[in-house]
């Protein structure tokens, strides 16, 4: 399932440039999560998205690394906050992906009616 939905820059760039550098270079932990969130996007919406990548148009499948990317760019930077300039830097990125992912969510499950 790794990197179907998204790609490993897609997520390391946003997490944004205080990201640690260590966790940004571990492709293990990047496709743990990368598979974390293309599980989650899949389970919220109740559609396979995984196995039908191939059947998807283009539109929906950038909309899928959007909102991949978001969930899993969340988790590297919680993974360690310290290399932000602050700690509500952090956060602010934290709710900017949350919400674009919640609007992404909300959008493939109303897609999935339509398939």
């Amino acid at each position: 399932m790794s990197f179907t939905l998204t790609s490993s820059g897609a997520i390391v760039q946003k997490a944004g440039s205080g990201v640690n550098s260590t966790a940004a270079a571990s492709s293990a932990l990047l496709a743990a999560f990368s598979d974390q969130a293309e599980g989650t996007i899949s389970a919220a919406t109740r559609y396979d998205w995984v196995t039908n990548f191939g059947t998807l148009d283009t539109d929906i499948k950038q909309t899928l690394s959007d909102g991949v990317s978001d969930l899993a760019a969340m988790k590297l930077v919680a993974y360690d906050m310290s290399g932000y300039v602050a700690k509500r830097e952090a956060e602010t990125l934290l709710d900017l992906m949350r919400d674009n992912s919640v609007r992404i969510i909300e959008f493939l499950r109303n897609k999935v009616i339509d398939l």
